[in-house]
């Protein structure tokens, strides 16, 4: 933030900025800062400092009959090889966040992406030399999801600046979601409080994605009918409409209604912390370590291997989690094939008549075997 009417002591740039809060030892004055020279300065407060150049005594006036010598204040960048003005790299910094917010990108994507581009910088990097990102990434010691994202936010970010760099090979290896039972998932949400518990009984129904649970709105909540509707899905995902059961209505009607947002205007980041903390002391507390493996999207890949041990319908498992491509649902397949390889041979069966029956036990799963005197025979694991 510029100071309007004051200049640097030092190097006499009016580019002055003001730095963190009053300073009550000192009487109440404020400190500024120079972003040119780094100098850091109280002014006396029954004059302003002239902006003819520098001022030779590097003595300022701090309360009357007083005074502190001028603190030198490195740039941040200071030391560092090919490094650039502190300055310079905050204002592209900014609009990078900005450009992000015109393209449309969500909030959680912008914070993750800045967050991204400033821990380069942080470790060492200069933004605007790529080979000085790629030196700082291949020193770390993060997993192959976690410098894929860096390195897409990083892309983005010489996009925003105009410029271009040849990104460093990154494999990112699939790998089998954990699927944790259903009693586990039910003791975190016995196990959370209030708000979280509710939270998580809508992932778990619903399979949303957190932050698409984040942004359900009360008008978007039918308790009559126990509809919850998602009109605003992440990911290019279609819209999609839930039947929810009478516990997760009564659970959201005990939700205070302090805005249009059902779980209000904090931030997801906000709601992991809290879900965390809880977590750790359920799996301290019931001595189950699996429960630190469970994330907002587990209950998304729990739901969608439910479905598809249940059901045995891709496509409808497709429509119900929202998915554009059918590739992003075969997965649960593998899943369900894998956690529910039948132990045995051993079927029921059923053998039934009516058209309607067996269009409802082909749905539930049943299989047809044949047909003899008139029956279809159908049959379902055990």
């Amino acid at each position: 933030m510029s100071s309007s009417g004051l200049v640097c002591p030092e190097c006499g740039s009016s580019r002055i900025w003001l730095r963190g809060h009053l300073y009550t030892n000192l009487g109440g004055k404020q400190r500024y800062i120079c972003p040119e020279c780094g100098r850091s300065f109280t002014p006396k407060s029954s004059e302003i400092l002239s902006s003819e150049g520098p001022i030779p005594d590097r003595q300022i006036c701090v309360s009357e009959g007083e005074s502190k010598n001028l603190v030198k204040v490195e740039p941040l960048d200071s030391g560092l090889p090919g490094a650039t003005k502190n300055s310079e790299i905050k204002g592209k910094l900014v609009d990078f966040s900005w450009m992000m917010k015109k393209q449309n990108y969500s909030p959680e994507t912008i914070r993750t992406y800045s967050s991204s581009v400033k821990v380069l910088r942080k470790r060492g990097a200069n933004l605007l030399d790529p080979e000085s990102v790629k030196v700082v990434i291949a020193e770390q010691t993060w997993s192959p999801n976690r410098k894929s994202n860096v390195i897409k936010a990083y892309t983005l970010f010489l996009k925003s600046v105009g410029l271009t760099w040849e990104k460093p090979k990154c494999v990112v290896s699939s790998k089998i979601h954990f699927i944790p039972k259903e009693k586990e998932l039910d003791a975190l949400i016995s196990g959370c409080g209030k708000k979280t518990s509710t939270f998580l009984r809508l992932l778990k129904e619903t399979a949303m994605r957190c932050g698409e649970a984040k942004r359900i709105l009360w008008t978007e909540v039918d308790t009559e009918r126990r509809l919850i509707t998602l009109n605003r899905p992440e990911k290019g995902s279609n819209p999609r409409v839930w039947k929810v059961t009478t516990e997760l209505i009564g659970m959201l009607n005990a939700m205070p209604k302090e805005g249009p947002k059902v779980f209000g205007p904090s931030l997801v980041s906000s709601m992991r912390t809290t879900f965390c903390k809880s977590r750790k002391r359920l799996a301290k507390k019931l001595q189950n370590p699996r429960l630190l493996q469970i994330s907002f999207h587990t209950f998304r890949h729990w739901k969608g291997t439910m479905l598809m041990h249940q059901t045995h319908r891709p496509y409808y498992v497709k429509e119900f989690l929202g998915h554009k491509s059918f590739r992003s649902t075969e997965i649960y397949i593998t899943l369900e094939r894998t956690i529910f390889e039948p132990s045995s041979d051993e079927f029921t069966v059923r053998g039934v008549k009516d058209p309607d029956d067996i269009k409802r036990l082909l749905e539930i799963g049943f299989e047809f075997v044949c047909e003899k005197d008139g029956l279809a025979f159908l049959r379902k694991r055990k």
